[in-house]
Order: C-alpha cells, then structure tokens, then sequence
C-alpha cells in the first residue's frame, strides 16, 4: 500500500546485464499516473552497464488516496539504448559560440 505522498522502492524480482555502451532505463507508465497519481521518484532511472542486482522502481504517491501496488502489476518499462561518451574540452565561457537563446533557460525557447 502507498499512502499519498509516500515514497517506496518497489523490488521487482528481477535483474538484468545491460550490454556495455547502452543503458537500461526505467520510465513511468500514464496509466498509473493519470488513475492514481503514481510518479516515478527519478524518472527515468538509469541502469549502468556494470550493476548487478535485482531491479527496483522508486514510486511516488502523488495523488490523494492510498494506492495497492499488486505482485505482477505493471508499474514501470524498460527501454534499453545506447550511452555515447562525451569528451570534454575546457574553454572560456566566450569561446562557447553564440546561439539565438543564449542563456536563456526554463522557457526561453518558445511555446
């Protein structure tokens, strides 16, 4: 049972090895969140090449009634993709190049 505004890390009985050079990710699902209100806390949540260990999913009850989680019921997915490896260059903030936003953030881009 999650109470509202509760938080659980849900086992799923489960583990994967994700191949190295991708990432497994765990996303919500639209259903359990316009029924119920239920989130996940980290979303997506990322699983590396190099863990090991049963999956879990960390749920947030953000709704206003307490929601019973079943053994067997779908609460998250798993999408598998590819990780590209940065490589990082140090400069000065004027030699990063213009763009038409700018700095601007959170909604400077348009609607």
């Amino acid at each position: 049972m999650l109470e509202p505004g509760a938080r659980a890390a849900l086992p799923t009985g489960f583990a994967v090895s994700v191949p190295e050079g991708y990432e497994a990710q765990i996303r919500p699902r639209s259903g359990l969140a316009r029924r119920h209100g239920i989130q996940l806390v980290n979303a997506p949540g990322t699983i590396d090449s190099d863990f090991r260990g049963e999956i879990q999913v960390l749920l947030l009850n953000s709704g206003d009634a307490p929601v019973e989680i079943q053994r067997g019921e779908r609460i998250a997915q798993l999408v598998v993709a590819p990780v590209i490896r940065a490589t990082w260059k140090l400069v000065e903030e004027g030699d990063l190049g213009p763009t038409q936003r700018g700095s601007g953030g959170f909604g400077h881009s348009g609607r």
